[in-house]
């Protein structure tokens, strides 16, 4: 009993080691959307740091911030139409998209990060659209920034939920895990899989090009170290974050799909109660992507917000 139990012991680590040694395999084609909109995507050099972003249209500054394990490309249905009005820039944080990827980023990064953007843009003063943990970076800045920031934007926004305990269990899942041994681990594909469809209402809409496009960047060597270190590392509980969002004085837009799965449609509430003055509006038959989801919806409430009278 114990040769066999040895035996089987062996071939499930050479099953393992062999798994392991495979590895990922790469993404398939990305990219389209930008060739379509006849992007170019920049680098510049932040705090130190390398950040990617995409810049199109003429008008009013507007800065794009996208969420957790996200990138530019949660814009793209969206940005052409805004960028019909306004200076358009979408970035992607440190850790995301083709950023690089610190291996002990903090959400404390990201403040730095947009605004240090913003003065080598030389926006001196713009709005802002944050989605999810891109909203809880916009509310930090409008709150401690008031003189950078016109007008604010909060899409099915994060900052209530950031203790682990209120995490979706796949968060929770790579938050508990070494950063190093995800990065060994050939598990990204899988996870994607698990998650992406978690944050939209019609699973139609995820295809695999959309797949594609949320897998590649976690591919990246470093990717998954950054994403563990960013959710290791503590945050503001809710209490210090509702005390932040009271100090928003921009006038404030709060979006929210009434299917959030990841970030419940209660919360909006919340957001819509703390900062003062704030608007609020549901879409129903919508998850957490609203853009992405909704986007003719989305870029049309956010283009009549921001052409509104103050």
């Amino acid at each position: 009993m114990r040769r066999t139990a040895g035996i089987t012991t062996v071939a499930l680590l050479v099953v393992l080691a062999v798994w392991i040694a495979i590895g990922e395999r790469p993404a398939g084609d990305t990219g389209r959307w930008l060739r379509e909109l006849g992007l170019s995507p920049r680098v510049a050099n932040v705090n130190g740091v390398g950040v990617r972003y995409v810049r199109s249209g003429q008008g009013p500054p507007l800065v794009l911030v996208h969420g957790l394990a996200a990138s530019v490309y949660s814009w793209s249905e969206v940005l052409a139409e805004l960028a019909k009005r306004h200076d358009v820039v979408a970035v992607d944080l440190p850790g995301f998209g083709g950023s690089e990827m610190p291996p002990d980023l903090t959400f404390a990064a990201y403040p730095p990060t947009v605004l240090g953007l913003m003065d080598q843009l030389g926006l001196a003063r713009a709005s802002l659209v944050g989605n999810s943990m891109g909203g809880a970076a916009a509310a930090a800045i409008a709150a401690d920034h008031p003189d950078r920031v016109e007008r604010l934007v909060l899409i099915d926004s994060a900052g209530l939920n950031l203790a682990p305990k209120d995490r979706p269990a796949v968060l929770r899942l790579v938050g508990a895990l070494p950063g190093a041994v995800l990065e060994r681990l050939p598990v990204r594909r899988a996870l994607t899989r698990l998650a992406l469809p978690q944050v939209f209402f019609d699973p139609r809409l995820v295809t695999e090009e959309r797949f594609e496009e949320y897998l590649a960047p976690l591919l990246r060597r470093g990717a998954v170290v950054s994403l563990s270190s960013l959710l290791s590392t503590p945050h503001a509980d809710a209490a210090q974050f509702q005390a932040l969002l009271r100090r928003i004085r921009a006038p404030t837009l709060i979006l929210w799909g009434r299917e959030d799965r990841w970030i419940p449609v209660a919360q909006a509430d919340r957001f819509a109660a703390a900062i003062p003055n704030a608007r609020l509006t549901i879409l129903a038959g919508c998850g957490h992507l609203p853009q992405e989801e909704r986007p003719l919806e989305t870029a049309a409430l956010v283009a009549s917000f921001l052409a509104s009278p103050p």
